[in-house]
């Protein structure tokens, strides 16, 4: 019975060091990126309120009498920026905003151009690849790298996930002290060591369900798994239709560093206008005429047809940018029941396209109220400060994991724990790698690429297995 006992101890402790290890290489690898995911992320969680802190000049104005008609404030952007493709509209939604139209200029530059929709005069702009929350949406989904960033990131956040598995294990209760440093902190200052770990394992314990949370509505923006694991999204969300016949993408009007497009809808092709109206028919932004070609309609029309069909005020029209272009009105509301994509016929005004919350299948609304969550947009300024919670747990996370490895790493060493000589459960962790492989298959790829290099590299060679400890 005794030997049983001990057999069992002794097992449970080398379970033990061996998830702490696993624990503490993920940690080295996932820290620093952590720490710039939250930080980027609180930037842009707060959006609405640091837009509104240094572009308030330009984003509000004194409600005076009826606001201009948008084909006479498209004239006027046109007339102060003549060599610019006018590429979106947004009316202002409410009485003390100004209407905004996105614009790429001449230079190559693209420019949010704010118009006071009283006096129909520019207020100023706004460069979209050159303010703060441009750089805060880059970095946080890619590193300002491109796709090479998507999947450094994608990679990180699902190892993430493996700190949160090791990281639970290594927090159950082992020892008599329970509740202490387990539900509650040793915060005493004149053990800096207990102070660390107990900050760090409590904080992950409380944590734990909300960084979840946040980790898994950021997957499906991931470039490998969001596109291959979340196909069910599907291209096109109404069921029983043929989609429309084009090869350009809806994702393709999302503006730099500013969500307009719902995930939903992402992958959705954009309609075409009527042929038999559109030859020889001048874009959107000028080119030759043709006398005998259907004149297209002016934007006013089209926001009031917007208004007919019930497209939320704040929705954002994209004008059509060739002869059979469509005018794509898209609202990507705080509450995605609102979410809403049309196209319209730029010369008949025919609904091509239509849809909203309904026509979604049950993955594409989960995701999207997933979204709308992790961004802080679903419950107004309550989801901001529980996103912002999150978000400093995995700071408080980051900070207190590195602070407890630079304690206790021995010098000229990087003081990973040690490999037990006698690994048990293996079938535990086997199945554990299994299904993180099927799941999330860069994880489980980079997973077993850790464990050969752990294995067959590290154990093998001493002078490596002293240096990492």
């Amino acid at each position: 019975m005794k030997d049983s006992l001990k057999t069992e101890k002794k097992d449970a402790a080398a379970f033990y060091r061996a998830v702490w290890r696993w624990h503490f290489y993920a940690g080295l690898l996932v820290v620093p990126l952590m720490i710039v995911l939250s930080v980027t992320g609180i930037i842009y969680l707060f959006k609405p309120q640091t837009d509104a802190l240094l572009h308030g000049d330009r984003m509000f104005v004194e409600p005076n009498g009826s606001a201009a008609p948008a084909a006479e404030m498209l004239e006027t952007v046109r007339r102060d920026f003549p060599d610019a493709a006018v590429l979106k509209f947004r009316p202002n939604w409410e009485a003390d905003r100004s209407a905004e139209f996105d614009v790429a200029a001449k230079d190559g530059r693209e420019l949010k151009v704010f118009v006071d929709p009283y006096r129909n005069r520019v207020l100023g702009t706004l460069d979209n690849k050159n303010n703060l929350q441009y750089y805060a949406f880059e970095i946080h989904g890619k590193l300002m790298t491109g796709r090479f960033g998507e999947w450094l990131i994608e990679l990180g956040v699902c190892w993430g996930l493996v700190l949160l598995v090791t990281g639970i294990c290594l927090w159950f209760p082992r020892g008599n002290g329970f509740p202490r440093g387990v539900l509650v902190p040793r915060l005493s200052l004149k053990n800096r060591r207990v102070f660390w770990r107990d900050l760090h394992a409590v904080t992950g314990f409380y944590g734990l369900l909300l960084v979840a949370f946040m980790i898994f509505t950021g997957l499906p923006w991931t470039d490998f798994w969001g596109k291959n694991v979340f196909r069910v999204r599907e291209s096109y969300p109404l069921a029983g239709k043929k989609p429309p016949k084009s090869i350009v993408p809806m994702s393709a009007l999302d503006v730099p560093g500013e969500k307009q497009i719902p995930w939903a809808v992402e992958e959705m092709p954009l309609a075409a206008s009527d042929a038999e109206h559109h030859e020889h028919a001048p874009a959107a932004n000028g080119g030759e005429t043709n006398p005998n070609a259907a004149a297209p309609l002016d934007l006013t029309r089209v926001l009031a047809l917007a208004r007919a069909l019930g497209a939320p005020a704040d929705s954002v029209i994209a004008l059509p940018q060739t002869p059979d272009g469509v005018y794509a009105i898209t609202a990507f509301p705080n509450d995605p029941a609102l979410q809403t994509t049309i196209h319209l016929d730029r010369y008949s005004g025919a609904v091509l396209t239509d849809v909203r919350w309904k026509d979604y299948r049950f993955w594409p609304k989960t995701v999207e109220m997933g979204i709308a969550l992790h961004e802080g947009r679903y419950f107004g300024v309550w989801n901001q400060l529980v996103m912002l919670c999150a978000a400093l747990c995995v700071l408080v996370l980051a900070i207190s994991g590195t602070m407890m490895w630079w304690r206790r790493r021995p010098a000229g060493s990087l003081g990973a724990p040690p490999l037990p000589e006698d690994f048990p459960r293996r079938k535990t962790v086997f199945a554990v790698i299994g299904t993180m492989s099927v799941v999330f298959p860069l994880v489980g790829a980079s997973l077993v690429a850790a464990l050969v290099f752990d294995y067959l590299l590290i154990q093998k060679i001493p002078a490596l297995k002293r240096a990492l400890g």
